[in-house]
């Protein structure tokens, strides 16, 4: 595809739009833009990029001259400017499209992919490659403090995505990462999630089917061999396979794996790595950065060297501050596997904690109660666990949404400590009463929560 002149992206302030959007305006193409709210920093930053923007989606809003429409992933058939678009027959493309001819055509792509752990070893993989000298660009779900902003494009022939499995765009039920034109792909691991659109698992294995499938033969995927719904996908993949993991049939074997509170060490291929991380998940997921580094030309010394200095992702296991000797801590743990391993590696640092697991049922998977009984698995490994009332319950029938009063009677049955309480002010008032010393209160939610995190540390001050 050609390049055009006027490039008009519909929910621009998005993380990855809005990266695009600023990407293609250095290139100088024009560049505008629109979505519902517009506030800082990505209003600031798009502004400094020269791109310009307009607050509400209104059909005025598509310019005359513009010649390609990008309408992001959150936009649906009734929004003012989409209809615009179709009812003017205008030229309209996803996200991933314009990313994949634009940025992605002709480089060396590596995704990574699967249910869990996605940012962060995409985040290792873009920091090891840019300690290696590879200067990557990258599309990573989440804020990495090494890199300050969540995506960038270089002219380096090396490109990192975080390839998710949700669909591209109202008009293309794809998965985006079969947009990405992947060298290496990356799969962590694979269960069932986005009950919005997977009626199934085996539906969710046909994409990352379909992801093998674009891998070319010189290409590679790296993949869990722990994970027996990852083998069950690459059983007949027509590309080169690794294995990774902590079993005996793995080919890359993660041996000797040491937790301790200031981070994780292992052994891996012959070589021995730490990592200022805890936990075994991200064990797994800085294995998987450590064969893509390898596949990218880099020595294991390089890559040592870049673990050590990796600061991690702005809500992973982020401390948001501590107030009388109470820490509190935001997590963006919100799927049953992920809870159960964020509280685990809670424990392994902060072995003489209470741990605290404050739960949000906040996204279209965990409102529904098609986990009720793992999520009550999974926070009864919490010294106490808090749940609130879901948002927006009508938007689920009663007989599929999520019950939280039973979640937490079946946590206390499973012999874990456990108290519905419906609000975020009434959460922080609870826990400002029951905290001591030493108590490290995790707050898990793939959203704002309200601003729990903020609230949580004001109304702990204030406690007598």
């Amino acid at each position: 595809m050609a390049d055009r002149d006027h490039y008009h992206f519909i929910g621009v302030c998005g993380t990855a739009m809005g990266a695009v959007a600023s990407a293609m305006k250095a290139r100088g193409i024009k560049v505008t833009g629109s979505d519902e709210k517009i506030y800082p920093p990505m209003s600031t930053f798009l502004e400094n990029s020269g791109v310009e923007i307009f607050e509400g989606y209104r059909a005025s809003n598509v310019p005359e001259s513009a010649d390609v429409i990008v309408i992001g992933n959150t936009i649906s058939r009734g929004n003012e400017e989409a209809e615009e678009v179709l009812n003017r027959r205008l030229l309209y493309q996803s996200l991933p499209e314009v990313l994949k001819e634009q940025f992605l055509r002709g480089k060396r792509n590596f995704v990574v992919a699967g249910t869990h752990g996605k940012t962060t070893t995409a985040a290792m993989l873009a920091w090891v490659l840019k300690e290696g000298d590879r200067d990557p660009g990258y599309m990573i779900g989440g804020i990495p403090a090494n890199l300050g902003q969540g995506a960038s494009f270089t002219d380096s022939e090396f490109n990192v995505l975080e390839g998710d499995e949700y669909d591209t765009a109202f008009f293309d039920k794809r998965s985006k990462f079969l947009h990405y034109l992947p060298e290496l792909a990356v799969i962590n691991n694979i269960e069932f999630d986005h009950a919005d659109i997977y009626g199934s698992l085996e539906e969710i294995k046909l994409s990352f089917r379909r992801l093998l499938n674009i891998v070319p033969g010189g290409g590679l995927a790296v993949v869990n061999g722990d994970d027996p719904n990852v083998i069950d996908v690459v059983e007949q993949s027509p590309c080169p396979v690794r294995t990774i993991g902590m079993s005996e049939g793995c080919e890359w074997r993660i041996e000797n794996p040491v937790y301790q509170t200031e981070g994780s060490s292992f052994h891996l291929a012959g070589e021995d790595y730490f990592i200022p991380m805890v936990g075994e998940f991200n064990v797994r997921n800085a294995a998987m950065a450590v064969a893509g580094g390898i596949f990218a030309g880099l020595r294991p010394d390089q890559i040592r060297k870049a673990f050590t200095s990796f600061k991690g992702i702005a809500r992973r296991q982020q401390l948001r501050g501590e107030v009388r000797g109470v820490r509190v801590i935001d997590d963006f743990a919100h799927h049953p596997t992920a809870i159960r391993l964020a509280i685990k590696a809670f424990r392994q640092r902060y072995p003489d904690s209470r741990i605290w697991a404050i739960f949000e049922p906040r996204s279209n998977t965990t409102r529904r109660n098609i986990f009720q009984r793992e999520l009550a698995e999974a926070l009864a490994g919490a010294d106490r666990a808090v749940v609130p009332a879901i948002a927006d319950p009508g938007k689920f029938a009663e007989a599929e949404r999520l019950d939280p009063e039973q979640l937490v009677r079946d946590v206390v049955s499973r012999g874990g400590e456990a108290v519905y309480i419906p609000s975020v002010g009434e959460i922080a008032r609870y826990v400002a009463m029951h905290a001591e010393e030493g108590d490290v209160v995790t707050v898990l939610s793939n959203g704002g929560f309200g601003g729990l995190h903020e609230l949580l540390l004001s109304t702990l001050g204030e406690r007598p």
